[in-house]
């Protein structure tokens, strides 16, 4: 799997977005809310995934929000063609958080949609509507481009640059653990599903460590996600409960709005779930799992940090390095956003910088 590098954009240009929902009232708050920021320009609305794939060589987008529900062809299908002949514009999905909003948008996320937010529900003033939108939609768009001056980025859509060749995979040397590993744990957020849809089938069957997973989702959403990647491995994929046993062989994902913690029960190491305020803006935060980690394993532990936006987990990697465990992270060629895994090897924190096909294999070399 590759994926698109970041943009950089000449700061007189600007970020141009097509907005795609069936609500007319949504249509225009997502537009006023773009028009807002100085870096983005909305060139166009569409009413379904019809028109959408109309308007798209009219208007060169660069991102697209699309809305998951439509009429005559839904976000699932026009993301799919989207894919086949605009594979490099950005697409976030647009969602509720419901049932059937979260099923589509899991399923669009791991068929390669870029990132997703979900409508303000219960939101009775359109002050609020906007404000929800601005911090929510703005700064996703935003993470895909920059620029020399810091600022957002862009590059024309229709002038089809050549993407950037991925890199080749990249093992650093900078510490080789002796302790043996017990515990393999995962931290990731902006094109998580899509990674971890990679990931997680090219564990071996009969892997014999357990595995832990943070991925930045609301509730529901981390729900679903376990189901999907279930369906793609051998090995047991839960979302995590409060008192489950840490066994071998099983796949804990952390569950929305909670934070996930290990922690000794007697003669076994069990999961915890709580509420405490969130870390890097998240909950559940990669830093927290990580530090109660190395709090019960010490360095026996493989830490890996994949796609995402910010630079959760560098600081429980930094516990965890300095404890004897082994930290790998993907590298910028097959990341979404190299915010995360880029925080930790700017920090020269990674044993290992490797695309996304072979993190499993870095995995079982240090176990």
């Amino acid at each position: 799997m590759t994926t698109a590098l970041r943009r950089v954009i000449p700061s007189t240009l600007k970020i141009r977005v097509l907005v795609v929902d069936d609500s007319v009232v949504i249509r225009r708050l997502v537009t006023q809310a773009l028009s807002e920021d100085p870096g983005i320009e909305v060139v166009g609305v569409a009413a379904n995934g019809v028109i959408a794939l109309q308007r798209i060589p009219q208007v060169n987008p660069d991102v697209i929000t699309l809305d998951v529900e439509m009429p005559e062809m839904d976000g699932l299908e026009t993301l799919k063609q989207i894919r086949k002949v605009y594979p490099n514009i950005r697409v976030i999905m647009v969602s509720s958080l419901t049932q059937r909003g979260a099923t589509a948008t899991i399923d669009a996320l791991m068929l390669g949609a870029d990132d997703y937010v979900t409508k303000a529900a219960n939101v009775g003033k359109v002050s609020e509507s906007l404000a929800v939108l601005r911090s929510e939609l703005v700064p996703r768009i935003n993470q895909f481009f920059i620029r020399k001056d810091g600022t957002p980025a862009y590059a024309p859509a229709r002038l089809a640059p050549t993407p950037a060749a991925p890199r080749a995979s990249q093992s650093v040397a900078t510490f080789r653990p002796h302790l043996v590993p017990k515990i393999v744990v995962i931290g990731v957020s902006t094109g998580g599903p899509t990674a971890l849809a990679v990931v997680v089938p090219l564990f071996p069957d009969g892997f014999r460590l357990p595995i832990l997973i943070v991925q930045h989702m609301p509730p529901l959403f981390t729900r679903l996600l376990a189901e999907r990647l279930q369906k793609k491995t051998t090995l047991k994929v839960v979302e995590a409960r409060e008192g489950d046993v840490v066994e071998g062989g099983t796949i804990y994902v952390a569950p929305g709005d909670y934070h996930m913690r290990v922690r000794k029960h007697g003669n076994r190491i069990v999961i915890g779930l709580d509420q405490a305020p969130p870390e890097n803006s998240c909950r559940p935060a990669v830093d927290v799992m990580f530090r109660s980690v190395q709090e019960v394993y010490g360095g026996q532990v493989v830490s890996v940090v994949l796609t995402g936006m910010g630079q959760d987990g560098l600081r429980g990697v930094e516990l965890l390095k300095a404890a004897g465990a082994s930290v790998i992270v993907q590298d910028e060629a097959t990341s979404v956003v190299w915010g995360m895994p880029g925080a930790v090897a700017r920090a020269n924190l990674a044993d290992a910088t490797v695309g996304i096909d072979d993190i499993v294999p870095e995995i079982l070399r240090h176990v």
